[in-house]
């Protein structure tokens, strides 16, 4: 017989919200002291959230507890994210093994005059995010050849990988299997593609501008690539196939395997990999996912019994005495992404954080979720790709042996793009929305 108690409730509680102030505490607090944002893992943090919230509410037993936090934990939404996780995780894999990556820098060092060797440098850096679904990856394959043609042109290294992060963020908040896309669309409740086509034309002049303004700085420079620049289209051929497809919007699960067996396949067929290496491949690409599906989880779980305790409605309700149009929700979501993500440093987290209360406000306030989707990662990507402190630009940095403050004047893919977004959501229409009364 079902549980009156653990039927989720109306009641507003600040109180409630203090497990996720724990979170931020213990992350936060960590990264300052230890001068690493990352020496903490984030599971510890939200294990320590989750007790916090276990101790809070005694109208509900700890069996009850369980039962509410199950809930969240296995949420639909959640679960397909995590499944998602998994299965981008073994495109990613089998793709890199198969020398996808390697490739495609390449094919677009050999197809870019050499004058525009910084612009080219986005451009690649674009289109390698684009198709891997990962910054981070993406700054890793460019960081060495932005040292090289740094040296060769004169350009300072803070200007060449200022242009790769530029282009990493660009794939990061667009690509079809990016950890922080599957987020975004998952909570929001939205088909793949039409948030990328939503999110790509708020996101386009943001990118020209930059390759326009990296033009300008560099157009006198050139280089001479002395390596051999080795790249099969065969070996690029599964990114073009799942570029296309999500774009056309094939279901993303027949997708993203389609995409691992190509992959597979190319690496066997061009004696890049033995078959019997195939399923250690796919495994290896797999277990790289397993520590932000195994979060997803947890926070789900988490957020679901601050739910149930009144915390979501206690935000809601202060976002609800502030704002009464839909314009103002897009804002209170984009103020609210760009908040936890600097509190995070990681903009998955912040996205499967904050995505359960956009949701709820998009709902109160009738914002289209692919338009709630796309500010939920725009605005997470934003100050992601700009915080000292956040990974992309600590990668960036331990590459090329400067600090993240010399690269921060040069990123101004990450900053147009927040110019663009509120201007997107400043144009938009204003509607009013009558308030609802809130419960006690």
């Amino acid at each position: 017989m079902k549980n009156n108690k653990i039927i989720t409730n109306q009641k507003s509680s600040i109180a409630a919200l203090l497990p996720i102030l724990v979170f931020l505490a213990l992350f936060f607090g960590s990264g300052i002291i230890l001068k690493d944002f990352y020496k903490m893992p984030a599971i510890v943090g939200f294990l320590a959230a989750l007790f916090v919230a276990f101790m809070q509410n005694r109208d509900l037993s700890f069996n009850e507890k369980l039962s509410v936090m199950s809930r969240g934990a296995g949420h639909e939404n959640i679960m397909i994210m995590s499944l998602i996780f998994l299965l981008a995780g073994a495109f990613s894999g089998s793709v890199k093994a198969a020398g996808g990556v390697e490739s495609t820098v390449n094919l677009g060092l050999s197809i870019l005059p050499s004058n525009i060797a910084v612009v080219g440098l986005f451009l690649i850096g674009c289109f390698i995010s684009l198709s891997m679904g990962t910054s981070m990856g993406t700054i890793a394959a460019l960081a060495p050849i932005a040292v090289g043609i740094s040296e060769k042109t004169g350009f300072g290294i803070e200007l060449c990988i200022g242009a790769v992060v530029c282009g990493a963020m660009f794939g990061d908040n667009l690509s079809m299997i990016s950890d922080t896309t599957i987020a975004a669309v998952r909570t929001q409740g939205c088909a793949m593609k039409d948030k990328f086509r939503q999110n790509f034309f708020i996101v386009l002049p943001a990118a020209i501008i930059t390759a326009f303004i990296l033009f300008m700085r560099t157009s006198g420079g050139s280089f001479a690539i002395e390596q051999n620049l080795d790249y099969s289209l065969l070996r690029i051929f599964p990114y073009i196939i799942v570029l296309a497809g999500a774009i056309f919007g094939m279901n993303v699960f027949a997708l993203l395997v389609m995409g691992t067996v190509i992959s597979l396949g190319v690496g066997v067929f061009q004696g890049t990999f033995a078959f019997s290496e195939i399923f250690g491949i796919v495994g290896d690409g797999v277990s790289g996912m397993f520590e932000i599906t195994v979060l997803s989880i947890i926070i789900g779980g988490t957020v679901e019994i601050v739910k149930e305790n009144g915390g979501i409605n206690a935000i809601l309700n202060i976002i609800k005495s502030k704002v009464n149009s839909t314009k103002g929700a897009e804002f209170g979501i984009a103020f609210l992404a760009s908040a936890v993500d600097i509190c995070t440093a990681n903009n998955t987290v912040a996205i499967v954080m904050a995505g359960p209360i956009a949701k709820e406000i998009s709902d109160e306030f009738g914002v289209d979720p692919k338009r709630s989707a796309s500010i939920l990662d725009i605005f997470t990507s934003v100050f992601q790709g700009i915080i000292p402190y956040g990974a992309q630009l600590l990668t960036a940095a331990s590459l090329t042996g400067i600090t993240p403050f010399d690269i921060m004047p040069n990123l101004y893919y990450p900053i147009l793009m927040g110019v663009s977004a509120i201007i997107f959501i400043a144009m938009r229409k204003e509607v009013k929305v009558e308030k609802s009364k809130s419960a006690a």
